[in-house]
């Protein structure tokens, strides 16, 4: 070893503390090519801003770029770049001493220096350059700080608690690191896992990543294939992106072909400031049908990717949106992987969930057609949005389309257009729920609405009947289920069925005891042409409710409610049988009428006969007498 080569050790919990750093801290390989390349464009950024000052310190060469070279005979892949370089101190401090960062002391340097624009650096806590242990039995620095005609530094580690230091001549200013990669490693020499790894976490590196392999042959006049698109829209301002750029990142995010139905693109400025760029999608990504759906936006610190999805910034409700966030002040673990909870996240979180159901409205507002198809395909994904947030619930309520039995299968009405509509008189919002809109129009619970003129909406998204009630009221207006039992009754029908109810006591007593399948029977006043219908009590599930989670599998064994018979007394079928029940209770007559009655209030609900068979048999029987 020469005078001018020293052995050190690191500063700082030696081997135990590598160790953690390389096994633990990250849980992605990949992730080193990222720190590298993060710590690459940092130094670029510093001798920009230096160079304000100190245009010697360029020593002519303007022309920033970030190297890769892949050496498949040595085994040795290599980050080179032509940033401020280190010095022999700068080397000894910020290599041999872990968790110490370069980065942070800059940023404390340039703190407060006005009139300069200070430059994005991604380095914080110094650990990312150790990452390169990972995949490297040997690691090896040379670096040549700018405006220093001295020679270079070589700094040389295996990781295990000891460097090597030395003078070593460089003739250019910056930094190369070379990795001697273990042989369980190799992969990494493949240019093309080095092209996806760059596109995936460091596309949009402002300076540009070049690659060379070694001991290809290359015509000296062609240029050097630069690796990342550097282009981060969402660090441009609104007015400088074209719609064409906007349309090819989305397909570049999304896997899309198509144009996005809206953009979200802005600036958000004050405490913490943050960068925005979203798309909503014309139709239901293709992951939603085929494949795990990830939720939440690509999560970016200074053009650097820290999180593919990151969940945290997105309620599942929104998870169709795509699209990218930026912010520098988002506290992130050592390894620059996960999250921490911070109020900072939760602001963005807010800022951006409040911008997407804007851009929903403005788009229903303005581009009714387009929203029209987005909702057909994504409706029931932000009808969610009643059931998990809260804060939220009434502008989610605002983007509800509905079909009504007022409107024609093809139209909609939103809950602001329903409650506008409402008769003089009309306190609650009313809603049915079905299968179909054939199912569902014609039912006997809407008579009496229809009587009145008063708008039923009909449920008929399976997730409707589900999500709708924990609305609660909507301006002041209750929602009501039509199908319950305690639906409203005015002071005149209750007159009514009192008058009435001495003259079926006997008959609604002997059908309670005949038909042991309903939890109760009673007179009503809500049916105008048909003779009875079935209702469920106000707590329990409805019988649209029950088919649809028997269709899903998720029905439990008892989970079956049994529904009360409202019966109309004033129809002719009723009192038909009411008549024969006092002439002869046992008849068998009498009971084949009950059996078809409760067979009728079944088929009216959307729900199977039990005895399609005997139902059959009756009902051409009694057409065979009719005739």
């Amino acid at each position: 070893m020469t005078e001018s080569t020293k052995k050190m050790e690191f500063k700082t919990e030696l081997k135990q503390l590598l160790y953690l750093i390389t096994h633990s801290l990250y849980s992605n390989k990949e992730i080193f090519l990222r720190e590298l390349i993060s710590n690459a464009g940092d130094a670029i950024n510093k001798i920009r801003f230096d160079s304000l000052d100190q245009q010697d310190d360029l020593e002519g060469n303007k022309d920033w770029k970030i190297k890769i070279i892949i050496n498949k005979e040595l085994g040795t892949l290599t980050l080179s770049d032509n940033g401020i370089g280190m010095s022999r101190e700068a080397v000894i401090e910020n290599l041999g001493t872990i968790a110490r960062s370069g980065t942070k002391n800059f940023l404390d340097r340039v703190k407060g220096q006005e009139g300069k624009t200070k430059p994005e650096l991604i380095g914080q806590f110094g650990v990312g350059f150790y990452s390169a242990f990972m995949v490297a039995d040997k690691v090896e620095v040379l670096s040549r700080m700018a405006g220093k005609a001295e020679d270079g530094i070589c700094w040389i580690s295996d990781g295990q608690g000891e460097f090597t230091i030395e003078s070593k001549p460089k003739a250019e200013r910056g930094t190369d690191v070379i990795l001697y990669l273990k042989e369980t490693d190799k992969d990494f020499l493949e240019s093309f896992k080095i092209r996806s790894i760059i596109r995936k976490f460091s596309d949009f590196i402002e300076h540009p990543i070049v690659l060379e392999v070694l001991g290809e042959t290359k015509d000296p006049e062609e240029k050097d294939e630069v690796l990342n698109s550097q282009k981060a829209l969402w660090l441009r301002s609104k007015s400088e992106v074209t719609q064409e750029e906007y349309d090819t990142f989305y397909r570049q995010i999304s896997n899309d072909f198509q144009e996005p139905a809206k953009v979200i693109h802005y600036t958000a400025e004050g405490m913490n400031e943050f960068k925005v760029l979203l798309f909503i999608p014309p139709s239901l990504p293709m992951e939603f049908q085929f494949g795990d759906v990830k939720i939440g936006p690509r999560l970016y610190v200074q053009r650097v990717l820290i999180m593919d999805n990151c969940e945290q910034l997105l309620p599942s409700y929104l998870r169709f949106v795509k699209g990218v966030v930026d912010c520098a002040d988002l506290p992130l673990n050592i390894s620059r992987e996960i999250l921490q909870q911070n109020p900072v996240l939760e602001r963005i979180r807010k800022d951006v969930v409040g911008s997407i159901l804007k851009a929903l409205k403005d788009m229903k507002k303005s581009e009714p057609e387009k929203y029209l198809k987005f909702f057909a395909e994504m409706g029931s994904i932000l009808k969610e949005g009643l059931r998990v947030d809260f804060e939220n619930r009434e502008k989610v309520a605002d983007l509800l389309l509905f079909n009504s039995w007022k409107t024609s299968a093809d139209k909609t009405i939103t809950l602001e257009e329903y409650v506008s509509a409402m008769p003089e008189g009309q306190t609650e919002i009313y809603y049915l729920a079905g299968e179909s809109r054939a199912q569902v129009e014609f039912s006997p619970l809407l008579e009496s609405y229809k009587s009145k003129q008063q708008d039923v909406l009909l449920l008929l998204d399976p997730i409707d009947e589900f999500s709708l009630p924990y609305l609660q009221d909507y301006k002041g207006k209750k929602l009501k289920g039509i199908d319950r039992v305690d639906s409203s009754k005015s002071d005149s029908d209750a007159e009514i069925l009192e008058a009435t109810k001495s003259r079926f006591a006997g008959f609604v007593e002997h059908l309670k005891a005949k038909l042991g399948v309903v939890s109760d029977v009673k007179l009503t006043s809500r049916l105008k042409e048909s003779p009875v219908v079935l209702v469920s009590e106000s707590g329990g599930f409805s019988a649209s409710q029950e088919r649809f989670l028997k269709k899903i599998g998720k029905a439990q064994e008892g989970m079956e409610s049994k529904r009360v018979l409202e019966i109309n007394p004033e129809h002719s079928l009723v009192l038909k049988l009411r008549d024969l029940y006092e002439e002869k209770a046992d008849s068998p007559k009498l009971q084949a009428g009950i059996e078809t009655l409760y067979d009728l209030a079944l088929l009216a609900e959307g729900s199977k006969v039990q005895d399609l068979g005997g139902f059959m048999k009756r009902v051409q029987e009694a057409v065979l007498k009719g005739l």
